[in-house]
């Protein structure tokens, strides 16, 4: 196999690490692969916090909703989708009176440029995963990182214009990470379509989900629980979860800041 292919299709995500630093030629090397990935306009409408004070990532562990690895992790990155730099940069460059003289009010960054940065954020952070999966580094994504904005805001002084969209952690994995089974994905045919989106049927969803219904078939006997089936339990333990929960608060907040005046 390629051997590009062969690191993307057997990556996996690794939380528990083995206790060795990353050296330093081999997160420059990270890195100046993340520094190439594609962007907008080539604007690189994103920025990298890296982690390295302890008490910070001992902060993430809580606020990140309970994840011990964090701390351990040797490396850390946090993304940021950022527009601020431009906004900046476009005040230095007199572009508010540039538009004064030209009876055109200066826009500020709206919803779409958020989205557009955090596109850019996000592909500098697989491009980063993926170069550290060839180095034999692996990495685990943080989503949590959108929870909780106040304290993550205080913590590394985040002005208006950024987002926490996604943080990294990387190290090198442990013999039984190294050895432990990658997840299933599922079909394409439920995910790749042509032309035109397809509703799924409940056919599809019996096909699609079999795998995963007959595992927690297996870790349902003798228990009793609410969910009897994927679906439920997806629900609770995901989608109606304080967690997830407290990330669509956090990310409306962020949105109320990101478009106030």
């Amino acid at each position: 196999m390629n051997p590009v292919l062969e690191v993307l299709t057997q990556r996996k995500s690794i939380r528990m690490y083995e206790d060795k630093e990353i050296g330093e030629e081999v997160r420059a090397a990270i890195l100046q692969a993340t520094l190439r990935a594609p962007t907008a306009g080539n604007m690189m409408l994103y920025s990298i916090i890296e982690v390295r004070d302890q008490s910070s990532k001992d902060i993430l562990v809580k606020s990140c909703d309970d994840q011990p690895f964090i701390a351990r992790a040797p490396l850390v990155w946090l993304f940021l989708a950022d527009y601020q730099r431009w906004y900046d940069y476009f005040l230095a460059s007199g572009v508010e009176e540039s538009c004064e003289q030209t009876g055109v009010p200066m826009r500020k960054p709206e919803e779409g440029d958020l989205f557009l940065a955090c596109c850019d954020a996000l592909i500098a952070a697989q491009t980063a995963v993926i170069a550290a999966e060839a180095l034999g580094v692996g990495s685990c994504y943080i989503g949590d990182i959108m929870e909780s904005y106040e304290i993550h805001k205080d913590l590394f002084s985040l002005p208006k214009y950024t987002f926490p969209i996604c943080m990294v952690c990387f190290g090198y994995p442990t013999k039984t990470q190294r050895e432990r089974e990658q997840p299933k994905r599922f079909n394409e045919k439920f995910i790749v379509f042509e032309d035109r989106y397809r509703r799924l049927t409940e056919g599809d969803f019996v096909e699609m989900f079999e795998e995963m219904e007959n595992r927690l078939r297996k870790i349902r006997e003798g228990s009793v629980g609410v969910a009897t089936n994927v679906g439920q339990s997806m629900y609770g333990r995901k989608f109606a979860s304080d967690f997830s929960k407290e990330m669509s608060r956090s990310v409306r907040r962020i949105l109320q800041e990101w478009t106030s005046e």
